[in-house]
């Protein structure tokens, strides 16, 4: 038996008894620290929050432990965080987690299954493959590998697309694709993308028309990504028109639906995402419309096949005699060795929600967002941008010099009243909320355009 100075572990038989004390501990400094928070975002700025949080911390390293460290370290980390369930934090896609999610989250923190070995991760390989390929069969493609967010997501779609087609790949995209795109062909060594203006913030297909017809080689080999759910204002690209220019030119397609693809749950807005199953490889990131606790993306494919890229030996953990024996080789489902069981969360949620209680949670927060607008076009000092796709409402103070607009924005940041992003969209800069709490209510949406119009500089 261990000395009793030994800390207690979270899993063995112990684990249970050993958490119940601690999570208690965590959930009073969360309460306590929301609460000296007081709103979406601490108050001070930058400056301030930081010589709170070293104050409340003191030395991470003593020479002799804190017993009070766990309430002292989430007190803090609580009392100066951005809150995402807070309905005036509404600047990104950082949505606020399901408390079912967020249970099933400590389970896998506890078990702490590996998936880069069976032997390490029994039942959570086997989840992994129930529900990989549950959801890319509900977006219309075969398999899918789980990733860190629609970052890695994107970067395995284009390493997948050189691996099948060559490293003369080109990427053609528009200005309005994830940063991680062209990001991810400089990674990956690819030759410098083609990237299309988009005035109208999605992806023209007649210059898209124009960009395959007038490669400098037509041999070249190309993959066209396309966005459903663009980060700045939440638009989807003309799916189909897209899709089929990718056939007749014989262009692969990459369609990142890191943001979008949540609409696939809702039956009155899966409509939107007319086209997704054209592409070869489609992004999904469910921290976003999906209510996870982050990490939980997937890469979905069309083409099982194209996942024998990744096929990977280490003798210690996918011997062949071990593979031909019958345990499954989890080498080849990513690029990470190391990697938690993030499908946990998500099949919990999937299963207590069914499809019918996550298409309620997509149809409340692009609700919201319609709302929103409707009161923004209403309100005679504020403009609004367009009409909202998703859940992202652009808008800004009528006649509000873009300076403004910025100083707008920091005042609110700054106050720790409320969190809104900026956006760039016909040369001018706009205030950004992406509604993702279904929580939110109207009340709360009128408040926050006040706090808008009291806060702009005259």
């Amino acid at each position: 038996m261990p000395p009793k100075s030994t800390p207690p572990l979270a899993s063995g038989p112990q684990g249970p008894d050993a958490l119940r004390p601690l999570l208690a501990t965590v959930l009073d400094a969360l309460d306590s620290g929301a609460r000296a928070r007081g709103g979406p975002l601490p108050a001070g700025g930058p400056d301030a929050v930081t010589a709170r949080l070293h104050h409340a911390v003191g030395d991470l390293l003593p020479t002799h432990g804190d017993p009070d460290a766990l309430h002292t370290l989430v007190h803090a980390l609580a009392e100066g965080s951005a809150d995402p369930a807070h309905p005036h934090c509404t600047a990104h896609l950082h949505g606020p987690p399901l408390a079912v999610a967020t249970a099933a989250d400590l389970a896998a923190s506890a078990l702490n299954p590996s998936l880069d070995s069976w032997d390490q991760a029994p039942a959570a390989s086997a989840l992994e493959a129930l529900l990989t390929r549950t959801l890319a069969a509900h977006a219309g493609l075969t398999d899918a590998l789980v990733t860190t967010g629609g970052t890695e997501a994107n970067q395995l779609a284009l390493l997948l697309a050189r691996e099948t087609h060559g490293p003369a790949l080109r990427l053609i995209c528009g200005a309005n694709a994830h940063h991680s795109l062209p990001r991810a062909a400089w990674l990956l060594g690819l030759p410098a993308p083609h990237i299309l203006p988009t005035p109208t913030g999605t992806l023209d297909p007649t210059a898209l028309t124009t960009a395959l017809a007038t490669l400098p080689d037509p041999h070249t080999p190309v993959l066209v990504a396309a966005t459903a759910g663009t980060t700045d204002a939440g638009l989807i690209d003309p799916l189909p028109a897209i899709g089929a220019l990718c056939h007749a030119h014989g262009a692969r397609l990459h369609i990142d639906a890191a943001y979008g693809g949540g609409l696939l749950f809702s039956d009155r807005r899966r409509p939107l995402l007319t086209g997704l199953d054209t592409a070869h490889t489609v992004t999904l990131d469910l921290h976003k419309l999906g209510w996870q606790p982050a990490a939980a993306g997937l890469l979905a494919v069309r083409d099982p096949n194209d996942l024998t890229a990744l096929h990977h030996h280490a003798d210690y953990l996918n011997a062949t005699d071990d593979t031909d024996a019958g345990l499954p080789d989890l080498l080849g489902r990513s690029l990470r060795t190391t990697r938690r069981p993030d499908v946990l969360k998500i099949a919990v949620t999937l299963k207590t929600l069914g499809r019918t209680g996550l298409a309620t949670l997509v149809d409340q927060v692009c609700d919201h967002a319609h709302h929103l607008a409707d009161l923004i076009t209403a309100h005679p000092r504020l403009e609004l941008h367009a009409p909202p796709t998703i859940s992202t409402v652009l808008f800004r103070p009528t006649h509000a010099t873009d300076t403004a607009v910025a100083e707008t924005r920091r005042r609110l940041l700054t106050d720790g009243h409320a969190v809104l992003g900026r956006a760039r969209h016909n040369g001018r800069l706009w205030l950004k909320a992406t509604l993702l709490n279904p929580h939110t209510r109207p009340a709360d949406l009128t408040a926050l355009l006040h706090l808008v119009e009291g806060n702009t500089p005259t």
